[in-house]
């Protein structure tokens, strides 16, 4: 099984289009977003995706109500932290890093996926420690997603 992860968006709406349709390419099962979509309309650009998104709120995402709404058609929306289990992997995704390394090292996660500091972070020892980077480009000029195999908890980095 795989899973596409997208992080830091911040309304770049066509990069959003490109990842989705990445995302739809490549038969992944589960789209999960890191935190920053920013406004209700980027969530609606991610419609198009042929399977669930799960996201969490990020510091930039300022109209929580409206976007919750959005989220209602395509997916769930937590607002700290989402705890979810698919292909018989217990994942724990957050926005900011500062609980990253108490989630990894807690034994209860398989894979811990976070984002906030558009940086890449591919981190392999007893649990999987993801940062797909900025979905988004406007800080590091990079769009950057991650499809992660569940099988083998490879992780795969492509540039949008």
């Amino acid at each position: 099984m795989k899973i596409g992860v997208i992080s830091d968006t911040h309304d770049n709406l066509s990069k959003i289009k490109q990842a989705v349709e990445l995302f739809n390419a490549e038969g992944v099962e589960l789209v999960i977003h890191a935190g920053d979509i920013s406004a209700p309309f980027a969530a609606e650009a991610m419609n198009k995706s042929r399977c669930r998104v799960i996201a969490v709120l990020g510091n930039n995402d300022g109209e929580k109500i409206i976007l919750a709404k959005k989220f209602e058609n395509i997916g769930e929306l937590h607002a700290n932290m989402a705890q979810i289990e698919v292909g018989g992997k217990k994942i724990a995704v957050v926005h900011y890093s500062d609980s990253v390394e108490a989630l990894a090292l807690s034994g209860q996660f398989d894979i811990v996926i976070y984002g906030h500091t558009h940086k890449i972070d591919v981190r392999k020892e007893k649990t999987l420690v993801v940062n797909p980077g900025e979905g988004g480009g406007w800080v590091t000029g990079k769009c950057t997603v991650a499809l992660i195999d569940l099988d083998k908890l490879d992780v795969e980095i492509r540039e949008l």
